[in-house]
């Protein structure tokens, strides 16, 4: 088969572990191959997703080849993460929560999602995974800037803030193969609601 642009395009992100064999992030198959050639990547685990054939040996003929895995750990030094939680987007969110508004129970597309804060901004709530849940526009309207007391509305289950392997999960969605997901589901949290979906 003859590899198109098309066809690389459709190459998953690669999950890049360090040398721990903690998630780091994800990165593209071009980037994980310059990994590989620069002999960063100690050890892979999960399926090779493409093989790649590169040029050949001048003095022998020999042709160079590579596969690229779907899970690789780089040698260097292990960091501690410096922000302590995950960064917050709204595709994170809406992730987290299943893309199900947690006022009124339905499912949502992102684009018919908001982020809401149970306690509004206006009365010292913080932009922040614990104070923000899934809200689909109706029920974010209705809420306004009022206090869940002050309203008719009820949280079908309580905000927390997905670990590093979550947020990976949650930023990759839809895209992960499953080798990606059953090596990170091993680091989920067990109030974590994706390990309902």
């Amino acid at each position: 088969m003859v590899a198109t642009l098309d066809t690389f395009a459709r190459v998953p992100r690669v999950l890049r572990l360090n040398v721990a064999g903690h998630p780091v992030d994800w990165v593209s198959w071009q980037e994980a191959v310059c990994l590989y050639a620069r002999d960063i990547v100690i050890w892979t685990m999960g399926d090779a997703i493409l093989h790649l054939r590169g040029g050949h040996n001048r003095l022998d003929g020999s042709q160079s080849e590579m596969d690229v895995h779907s899970i690789i750990a780089c040698n260097g030094k292990v960091v501690p993460s410096a922000i302590g939680y995950p960064p917050l987007t709204n595709q994170a969110l809406f992730g987290r929560d299943l893309n199900l508004c947690l006022y009124c129970g339905g499912q949502f597309s992102d684009a018919e999602l908001t982020r809401d804060h149970v306690i509004p901004i206006s009365k010292g709530g913080q932009d922040r995974w614990l104070n923000v849940v899934a809200a689909c526009k109706r029920c974010n309207h209705f809420k306004g800037s009022r206090l869940l007391e002050d309203t008719n509305l009820e949280l079908r289950a309580l905000p927390y803030v997905p670990n590093f392997s979550e947020y990976l999960a949650l930023t990759n969605s839809g895209r992960i193969l499953a080798d990606q997901m059953d090596f990170l589901r091993k680091s989920f949290s067990s109030n974590s609601r994706l390990l309902e979906a």
